[in-house]
């Protein structure tokens, strides 16, 4: 294919050439800078002619690239002209990553995340997705007919799936349309009458123009529309199959549904049920926000209940420590309890079990059970007398036997084809202190047990929980069938996985314990309490929660940079910006004089009004520092920062440039920079750095900690590792013990976050004393952030 040369070929012919209509291709040369941009775009794809879908997009790249970013446009138009990027939402979401990035380096594998590289939508996807946002619509749609904005349908497709092909969804939309409403009448041709506006009435408030809605974003989305009403809750939940033939299917009776929406008023109740065995992580700020979140968005109630079953385990900090996360997410619990409140009740039906033969006193150890299970065969004790079985029961209950020598076992099923019927264990004997109960017993009910009885007697309407335990729910109602009790609505949603580090409470009990990380809320973990102390809030946390949405579709992996994406825009936003030197280097301004103060205003927020708000004073003397990777002895044309010879701007105060290296002991050894400033700011340099100044001569700035943290593990998922252990990143944290900041940053608060110019973002730790300040590393400027700055 011959290579375009732009000086050579007209430009009408070249902007023809690649598909442009002969309008537009003439608008384009009415605009000198269209027609210089489109030219150079047509140069640097090096292509002879092409078809229009690939000009268009050139066409847009001409006229929208961000100029920030020059550097990567042959990159953008490589993807173009090979038809990675194909279509206009590909093309947005890359142009608004090119201007984030500006002119830093990237990786090629996060551009093709955020632009749907290689993403391909199947027509059944899209066809599933049509279907939905013409349900959602309908009333619209039987109301306005064929005067429905198809666009604005077509863009709520695009919000769900935006890499579907746009033709293919308006060709469905239009065959959806057509199959609801059939041909077009004479009146769906009238064009509606538009009203006529009315001036509004003056007044002496300027009230904000009426405009129309945009489309609502990812954020905004209900994401609670999927569950059902408890008025609908009479359906059969599920069907459960039993070896012999019989099959059960449960259900709530016309009698149980309305005495429980006489006891609940038809609210919805929903419960988050963490067990106290540990620190809660993200993971369950996915339940939170499913639980509590369903029952705000119903204005109903959910409680906090304490999965509380297996005392070994529990601990009271944990409890504590559960009961001040959930305030901290942002949740109010209707009510707190515990399923050890319900002992009593759950012993009390455990007795109705055994006499109604549908439970039995068992003596089978783990390793037998575990055989016997595996083998689909029934215990030698199954069929022991009912009277028998109440006997030991009790027995047991009074601690008249040994641990381990007895259980109660519900009578399901050994052949079931489904392992969680193989005769459950409901009660097992542990002579152990209860965090909640105390030592008034001494058998403790199961999880799988408990965990449905507790549901129905608190008249829970929704259960709701992660799809590892869809395969419990024959259990789960087999258990409230037995017993003639109201049944829950269970719902069950993709468990969060994040890349880069465990979720397992098992695991981080033992990175924990054995002193892998400093405590339950390291930074380095995503603990609740780890992310809190590393500076992320809960309206971060939740958003990210939002965005990831709550289906049951799978449990892929999500990349921490999209939690790390929530955490940078709140954080832009809210945090104030000052200026740290990590890693000190000595700058000496000759031609300054030794005493002399200056005091200059720098920003703390990059585009706020001018006003004392919205600065704060650094002093200016003529010893400065900045950091060590701001100075090379070798310039290049790449490098924008501070060479012998060359100038740069320090930031809101003035030029430099460089006379003069001083040397310790060797070549390498640099100890001081010397170097002359232009008061009069005519120098106009292209590198910008970050500096502190000694606040007096002979007096060092204010030092503080700084904590730089990295991903914990070095692989994307360290679970499925055999030896998980040794993928543990050794550079996971840098602590730089006595770093330079400015002098207003000693005023600094537990609680306050910033942004370090060109570092980061930054947030005062629990360490902090009134001599020294430490600051941790919340979250990077951006996910290509390299340590330096400077490329």
């Amino acid at each position: 294919m011959a290579v375009v040369d732009g000086g050579e070929t007209p430009p009408l012919e070249l902007f023809l050439s690649i598909g442009l209509d002969k309008r537009t291709a003439e608008n384009a040369l009415v605009n000198q800078k269209v027609t210089a941009n489109l030219t150079a775009v047509i140069k640097e794809a090096g292509i002879d002619g092409c078809g229009k879908a690939i000009g268009n997009l050139l066409y847009m790249v001409a006229t929208k690239y961000p100029t920030n970013a020059l550097i990567h446009r042959p990159v953008l138009i490589g993807y173009i002209v090979s038809s990675k990027i194909k279509n206009q939402a590909q093309l947005d979401a890359a142009l608004a990553f090119l201007s984030n990035v500006g002119p830093e380096s990237f990786q090629l594998d996060k551009f093709d995340e955020s632009c749907g590289v290689g993403v391909n939508v199947s027509t059944e996807e899209i066809q599933s997705i049509v279907s939905a946002v013409v349900e959602e619509n309908m009333e619209a749609i039987l109301e306005q007919r064929y005067h429905i904005n198809v666009g604005n349908l077509c863009g709520q497709v695009r919000k769900k799936q935006p890499w579907a092909d746009a033709k293919i969804v308006k060709e469905m939309i239009d065959g959806k349309l057509y199959g609801i409403l059939g041909e077009r009448t004479e009146a769906d041709n009238v064009k509606p009458l538009k009203k006529k506006k009315e001036k509004p009435a003056k007044v002496e408030v300027q009230t904000s123009a009426i405009v129309t809605s945009p489309l609502p974003s990812e954020e905004e989305v209900n994401p609670y529309s999927i569950f059902p009403q408890p008025e609908e809750n009479s359906k059969v939940h599920t069907e459960i199959f039993f070896s012999n033939g019989t099959i059960w299917r449960a259900h709530n009776s016309k009698e149980i549904l309305e005495k429980h929406l006489n006891a609940t008023g038809g609210k919805v109740l929903t419960r988050f049920p963490p067990e106290p065995n540990g620190y809660l992580h993200i993971g369950h700020a996915k339940a939170m926000f499913i639980d509590f979140g369903l029952a705000k968005e119903r204005n109903g109630l959910c409680y906090l209940r304490f999965d509380d079953t297996n005392p070994e385990a529990e601990k009271r900090e944990y409890i504590d420590h559960i009961e001040e996360i959930v305030q901290w997410m942002g949740w109010k619990p209707f009510k707190i309890t515990y399923t050890s409140d319900y002992f009593q009740d759950l012993y009390n039906l455990a007795v109705e079990l055994i006499q109604k033969g549908l439970a039995y006193v068992d003596h089978q150890t783990p390793e037998e059970v575990k055989e016997y299970r595996e083998k689909k065969m029934n215990s030698p004790w199954r069929d022991r007398p009912i009277a028998e079985s109440l006997k030991l029961f009790d027995d047991m209950r009074r601690g008249m036997i040994d641990e381990g020598k007895a259980t109660l076992r519900l009578k399901q099923d050994m052949q079931s084809d489904n392992k969680n019927m193989y005769d459950l264990i409901a009660y097992r004997i542990k002579f152990t202190s209860h965090p909640h109960a105390g030592d008034k017993w001494c058998i403790y009910p199961s999880y799988d047990y408990a965990h449905c009885i507790v549901d129905s007697i608190e008249n829970i309407t929704h259960s709701l929980c992660t799809l590892e335990f869809e395969i419990r729910r024959p259990s789960y109602y087999w258990l409230l069938v037995a017993l003639g009790l109201y049944q829950p609505y269970v719902w069950e949603y993709s468990r969060l996985n994040i890349s880069n580090t465990v979720m397992s409470k098992r695991k981080l009990n033992h990175l924990v314990t054995e002193k892998w990380v400093d405590g339950w809320d390291d930074p380095r973990l995503l603990t609740l309490a780890g992310l809190r102390r590393r500076g992320v809030s809960s309206t971060a946390i939740n958003s990210f929660i939002r965005g990831i949405g709550i289906t049951r579709s799978d449990n892929s992996m999500i990349r921490v940079d999209r939690l790390e994406y929530h955490i940078r825009e709140e954080l832009n936003r809210a945090a104030p910006r000052t200026m740290v030197v990590l890693h000190p280097l000595k700058v000496v301004i000759t031609n300054l004089d030794n005493p002399s103060i200056l005091d200059l205003d720098a920003k703390l927020w990059p585009d706020a009004p001018d006003g004392a708000s919205s600065f704060y004073k650094v002093p200016f003397t003529s010893v400065v520092y900045i950091e060590r990777s701001d100075f090379r002895l070798k310039d290049s044309k790449d490098y924008y920062g501070l060479a012998p010879g060359k100038a740069v701007l320090l930031r809101y105060a003035f030029p430099i440039r460089c006379t003069d290296v001083i040397y310790g002991d060797n070549s390498d050894d640099i100890t001081e920079i010397l170097v002359e400033y232009d008061p009069s700011k005519k120098t106009k340099p292209k590198g910008v750095l970050h500096w502190v100044a000694q606040p007096s001569p002979g007096v060092d700035p204010l030092k503080v900690e700084v904590r730089l943290f990295e991903r914990l593990f070095l692989s994307e998922n360290p679970a499925e590792l055999e030896d998980w252990l040794s993928d543990l990143n050794p550079n996971s944290k840098e602590v730089i013990p006595e770093a330079y900041a400015v002098p207003s940053l000693g005023s600094a608060v537990l609680g306050d976050k910033f942004q370090f110019e060109r570092l980061g973002y930054f947030a005062v730790d629990t360490d902090s004393t009134s001599e020294k300040l430490v600051f941790n590393r919340t979250v990077t400027l951006r996910d290509s952030y390299s340590k330096g700055g400077n490329k």
